[in-house]
């Protein structure tokens, strides 16, 4: 037993090395992927601007070898607003479509600061450059495009890496509970997200955590990072005092250790917060719901032109969908229940019958896998969420936005209510037809409380681009057939 401990203490420290000098690979390689793309877009910005005619074609363009110094500053300018906006910080797991706005953005503002950079710094001077404006804007709009693609092939690589074990951090666990458990069941599903798990610490060694062994003691925590060369240290222990943390906290603080800690429950009953100043005294605030005002017009603008869209444009499949429930079982096509929205006002909801017209003759029934209640062509609409297509007959009329927490029937709202510590804030918004939660996984059969945590966080997060990402990911998860839960 000792020369297996000592064997994977060996091993541990090696891969620790070793991770170190694939991170700084991977760093560098990403800032040289950057720099290629943005390049190769301005070379393809050169000869779509010397061959497309828009507006015109050139007459005797120059030579690209007269571009290449304007294309370095373009670059440069390009990857210097990377480095600020912390592009290169490699966080464990990004959305797609959050780093493609970065990537808009930032490609954006680095060509306007690569133009300022040469209209203040070198005109009138030696190294005066010639900016043509075809050129630019084919350039911005190829680097946008590029670098997109780029960063996801590395983010691909990087992945599979991980999955094969290559460039993983050593993370240590401290806690015991169920907390400690869901946070280890977490990473070992999830490979992706580069972790090793070498153990977990709160008693004495020899019990488990889940599938996680227990190697040691908190008092053993300094021994134990360095025996088993610790990259990053979770704390989860929402139970402990302040004290207890910063004592916790203390005993990691070895070397380049990572420290994260699982949040206490005044956290999550807090929601978002943000440090506000009293003449030089921190306070927190607790974020407020983030839609009022304007912005309300704003989100019901995209959710009336949404709905108008989508009913004319699939109006004919509705018809077809209609004709095909009719025929599979005797009832309506159209099914109408009572749910819980805005201030927890009731509204009729609107969907296909993907079940037998008697399945609630006892009362309300929650959905599980394999219900035998619902019907084939029900089966076949619930995996792609095609159901739920008529709420848009509901957002066109008010009753739901197309991004919102899930409408639930008032019979199940009455009973979450009472356990679930501030279920009811989630109709402070209109309900809809996605959300986050349901982009997350959370949709069906799931858990109530992990449900409620997005919806909240939706909540006081509220902006419009996060309503076309979670439109967005819908479409794609649906189309790729990732649209889990869905029974």
């Amino acid at each position: 037993m000792a020369r297996f401990d000592a064997a994977l203490t060996d091993r541990g420290k090696l891969d620790s090395r070793n991770g170190h000098r694939l991170r700084g690979v991977l760093h560098t390689s990403l800032l040289l992927i950057d720099g290629l793309m943005l390049a190769l877009a301005f070379l393809l910005g050169y000869i779509a601007r010397a061959r497309l005619p828009l507006p015109a074609l050139p007459v005797n363009p120059p030579s690209f070898t007269s571009y290449v110094p304007m294309m370095i500053v373009h670059v440069t300018s390009v990857l210097i607003v990377f480095y600020f906006a912390r592009m290169y910080h490699m966080r464990r797991m990004v959305s797609r479509f959050d780093e493609s706005y970065a990537i808009a953005q930032n490609v954006s503002i680095g060509t306007f600061l690569a133009v300022a950079i040469e209209t203040l710094a070198f005109k009138n001077s030696g190294f005066e450059l010639d900016y043509p404006r075809g050129v630019i804007i084919y350039a911005w709009v190829f680097g946008i495009v590029l670098t997109i693609t780029g960063r996801g092939l590395y983010r691909q690589t990087l992945l599979h890496l991980r999955q094969k074990g290559v460039g993983r951090d050593n993370v240590l666990i401290i806690g015991s509970g169920d907390v400690a458990r869901t946070i280890s069941e977490k990473i070992r599903w999830s490979p992706q997200l580069g972790y090793s798990i070498v153990g977990a610490v709160n008693g004495a060694p020899g019990g488990k955590v889940g599938e996680v062994p227990i190697i040691g003691t908190t008092g053993q925590l300094p021994e134990l990072i360095d025996e088993y060369a610790v990259d990053e240290v979770i704390i989860a222990l929402p139970e402990a005092s302040h004290s207890e943390l910063v004592h916790l906290i203390n005993k990691c603080q070895r070397g380049k250790v990572n420290i994260k800690i699982y949040p206490d429950i005044f956290a999550y009953m807090a929601g978002g917060l943000t440090v506000d100043d009293l003449n030089g005294l921190p306070l927190l605030s607790v974020r407020d719901v983030a839609l009022r005002g304007w912005k309300l017009s704003l989100k019901r603008g995209m959710d009336i032109i949404g709905a108008f869209v989508g009913l004319v444009f699939l109006s004919p499949m509705f018809v077809l969908t209609a004709i095909a429930v009719k025929l599979e079982s005797p009832g309506p096509s159209f099914f109408c229940q009572e749910r819980m929205g805005l201030d927890g006002r009731p509204f009729p909801l609107i969907k296909f019958r993907t079940m037998r017209a008697d399945s609630e003759r006892n009362g309300p029934g929650w959905t599980v896998q394999g219900d035998p209640r619902v019907t084939r062509i029900g089966r076949m609409m619930r995996k792609t969420n095609w159901d739920e297509m008529p709420n848009l007959i509901n957002v066109l009329f008010g009753q739901m936005s197309l991004v919102g927490p899930r409408p639930e029937q008032p019979y199940y709202v009455e009973r979450f209510r009472e356990y679930i510590p501030r279920y009811m804030e989630r109709h402070r918004e209109k309900a809809g037809m996605t959300g986050w939660a349901q982009v997350n996984g959370l949709r069906g059969d799931t858990s109530i409380l992990e449900r409620t945590k997005y919806d909240l966080w939706y909540v006081e997060n509220w902006s419009l681009w996060l309503d076309i990402k979670i439109v967005l990911r819908t479409v794609l998860q649906t189309i790729t057939r990732r649209s889990r839960n869905a029974m």
